[in-house]
């Protein structure tokens, strides 16, 4: 299965606060937030949503291409994913900009506050998937993650002319696109990535019901934090999941992407819908015991037991042969 992944390229300043943010909020004063939190730690580490997602597969033994536009400070995180499964060599490389930057700051609860410069990401709008296409082959699904919007939704509008199965991933995004770009990309979509707040703010914005949203996707996978995910179709599929428990819960960046790195992974091998979210939360567990979203380390044999240990003997059984 040729899976391309779309999306942007970053590198990541992870930050963490000593207190909780809600504690620094005056109710009746939010219309005017003026604050700075001391921070206690930096760590610069690579990121990005494409990057993260194809980082997971190439782990998981795919060889995703990466479809992004990165900057010209690009060779050494693409020698890094390119050691670790990833086809680097269709990257849109600008001749004037850096990679695109992403501030998040974390608090005792993980709650985050979060900034992104784009950067680079700013020219994946002159991307073209049939380019790509002719010489990486015809993609059995690309996977259109947070990324440029104007790219975003030239990719779904590529893939539904060419009849090419996507995955809508918007997350990020949500804030800044038009209720109507948000239709425009999820249209059609065999896959909708999104948790339960990206949810409800897709619902506002769109003026689709839930269930308008269901019917207008085949598949719609609903993350829900700590209490697992939800995979649902309008004819009826229901399967929900819980996570696997975490040994610490270190930072959370980039959770989300795992998750979607390990449930993509799961289609590739013909897997069940819920063995694709297991798979899914099992990455996004060992994401969140670690600082960095590409820092996480496993055996096959370490994999699977954990695995077995969440799910069970038999579920294990259906995902071993496939781990690497």
């Amino acid at each position: 299965m040729k899976i391309g992944v779309a999306g942007s390229v970053g590198l990541d300043h992870l930050m963490n606060f000593s207190g909780k943010f809600t504690d620094s909020f005056v109710a009746g004063s939010l219309e005017k937030i003026s604050l700075s939190f001391l921070v206690d730690s930096l760590d610069v580490r690579r990121g990005g949503c494409a990057a993260n997602i194809a980082f997971g597969m190439g782990v998981l033994g795919l060889n995703p291409v990466l479809i992004a536009a990165v900057g010209k400070d690009w060779p050494d995180y693409e020698a890094w994913l390119s050691r670790h499964g990833v086809d680097t060599s269709h990257a849109l490389v600008s001749q004037t900009l850096f990679t695109a930057h992403f501030m998040v700051t974390t608090d005792d609860d993980l709650n985050q506050i979060a900034s992104f410069f784009p950067g680079a990401m700013s020219e994946a709008r002159n991307i073209e998937l049939g380019p790509i296409m002719e010489k990486a082959g015809r993609f059995d699904m690309l996977v259109i993650s947070p990324d440029d919007p104007e790219a975003m939704l030239r990719h779904s509008e590529t893939c539904r002319e060419l009849g090419i199965a996507f995955a809508a991933d918007p997350s990020q995004q949500m804030a800044r696109m038009s209720g109507e770009d948000i239709k425009l990309l999820i249209e059609g979509a065999s896959y909708l990535f999104m948790n339960e707040y990206e949810l409800a703010l897709a619902m506002q914005k769109t003026g689709w019901s839930d269930a308008e949203i269901l019917e207008r996707v085949k598949v719609r996978v609903i993350t829900l934090g700590s209490k697992g995910a939800k995979v649902e179709t309008a004819n009826g599929e229901f399967v929900q999941i819980h996570c696997p428990k975490e040994n610490s819960k270190t930072d959370p960046t980039g959770v989300g992407d795992s998750f979607r790195s390990g449930f993509i992974a799961g289609l590739a091998w013909g897997l069940s819908h819920e063995r694709c979210a297991q798979l899914g939360a099992l990455i996004a567990t060992y994401v969140i015991e670690t600082m960095g979203t590409q820092e996480y380390r496993f055996t096959s044999e370490e994999f699977v037991a954990r695995f077995e240990e969440a799910y069970g003997q038999a579920a294990a059984a259906e995902i071993s042969a496939h781990i690497r």
